[in-house]
């Protein structure tokens, strides 16, 4: 470590934990805050309910977990990791941002660093954020104190693309800033460092990332049905495409969790807000949104093809994405809530995802495998590794006499090794 600087790190999630055990691994004395105390015990414990950091890391010589805000006061450079979700209405919630900024402006001291990751619209730093730290420290943004942003990476589930391997994009106020924030962030990245020339820049880079990737998995999504109506076979038409060297294979699927099927509305939100309405980019989101309801839609068809309207269903995970835990935005649960609309007996086993916070999020009751009731059909909603490991014996185990309809919307599946008695969809 070079930089000489305490770091403090705001929001102990995916995204935060992670950062703060690195720097804390460099050798910076670090104070890793968050406002939920039993999170901090948690991790005082060598626990890590996202299971982004190994146990053994969680300790650290130079690194404290407080609950405290007062705790954040030695600290110099600031880095924000907190959420920023959207509201019931698809429009950004700043709500853990401002109430960090608070936090820390009541802290601030002349000569400190405050550094935001959190993905947010362009101009959401300078504009809605420094107000509240100028606010709540007496001080002035540029002179008293300085801000930047480095906008987060970090692919949870994800062991090869770490918050150390990845490029650091950074933006500060000013170049000498710049330049302090760089070194530090240098420090512990071995990726390298890519300086944006502002934080506006910076904030849209990271907004279109996932802006990118929203729409053309959307895409993939619309041709799903379109080659549905047709009678082709998704999975072959992008096999046969993808031999071409410059084809983009993406995959159609659901499009949930705090990134992908979020960040979108927050650049839709900041342009009609400047005046454009957005074309494609909402388009690519009502198609996306939509996807839950197709699958449900199609198990439901093809169920009543076969006269059991009145049927059980077992859904294979609850998850956002394969291998985590975390449930935020699954789109899983669209599937299960129009199920559930047409009269259909509805169970969820999801080995990695926590049923407390299941319970809390969404009303779903998960049920262990051994305790699955024999279901009329199954829905592989999440490729989770032991669905995968399990494959056809696990999945034609879950149906009655182990026939019946299997609805594969990752297309995990080998239909080379499909049952002769099963009915198999795939998006």
């Amino acid at each position: 470590m070079t930089h000489g600087r305490k770091i403090a790190v705001i929001g102990l999630g995916y995204v935060g934990l992670p950062v703060a055990v690195a720097f804390a691994r460099s050798g910076a004395p670090v104070v890793g805050f968050d406002i939920d105390r039993g999170r901090i015990e948690e991790l005082r414990g060598g626990k890590d309910r996202t299971r982004e950091v190994e146990p053994a890391h969680l300790s650290q010589p130079t690194l404290a977990y407080e609950s405290d805000p007062i705790r954040l006061a030695s600290s110099d450079f600031y880095i924000v990791t907190v959420p920023t979700p959207i509201d019931g209405a698809n429009r950004p919630d700043l709500g853990a941002m401002l109430s960090a900024s608070r936090a820390v402006g009541g802290v601030l001291k002349r000569g400190d660093i405050v550094v935001y990751e959190s993905t947010v619209y362009p101009g959401a730093v300078e504009e809605d954020c420094i107000p509240v730290l100028e606010k709540a420290s007496g001080l002035k943004a540029g002179s008293d104190f300085k801000v930047g942003y480095s906008p987060e990476r970090i692919n949870p589930g994800d062991t090869v693309h770490r918050f150390e391997t990845i490029t650091k994009v950074v933006s500060a106020q000013d170049l000498e800033t710049l330049d302090i924030v760089a070194n530090v962030y240098g420090s512990v990245v071995t990726a390298g460092i890519h300086r944006a020339p502002s934080i506006k820049v910076a904030e849209a880079a990271k907004v279109i990332e996932n802006t990118q990737r929203d729409l053309n998995i959307a895409f993939m999504n619309e041709l799903s049905a379109i080659f549905q109506q047709l009678d082709i076979d998704t999975g072959d038409v992008l096999a046969a495409a993808a031999t071409k060297w410059n084809f983009q294979n993406f995959r159609p699927g659901l499009v949930g969790g705090h990134c992908i099927g979020v960040d979108p509305y927050y650049l839709t939100f900041r342009a009609e807000k400047a005046g454009y309405h957005p074309q494609v980019i909402l388009a690519g989101r009502r198609i996306n949104d939509n996807v839950g309801q197709r699958v449900a839609q199609e198990c439901v068809r093809r169920l009543v093809r076969r006269n059991q309207a009145k049927a059980t269903v077992t859904i294979l995970g609850l998850t956002f994405k394969e291998d985590v835990p975390d449930t935020r935005n699954s789109k899983v649960i669209d599937i299960i809530r129009e199920l559930r609309s047409f009269g259909l007996d509805v169970q969820v086993h999801d080995p990695m995802a926590l049923p407390d916070e299941a319970e809390h999020e969404y009303g779903v009751k998960l049920i262990s495998y051994d305790e699955l009731q024999p279901a009329d059909a199954v829905i592989v909603a999440v490729s989770h590794r032991d669905y995968v490991t399990g494959a056809w014996p696990l999945v034609s185990g879950l149906l009655k006499n182990k026939q019946g309809i299997v609805l594969d919307v990752k297309g995990m599946l080998d239909r080379a090794q499909q049952p002769a008695d099963i009915e198999l969809w795939r998006l």
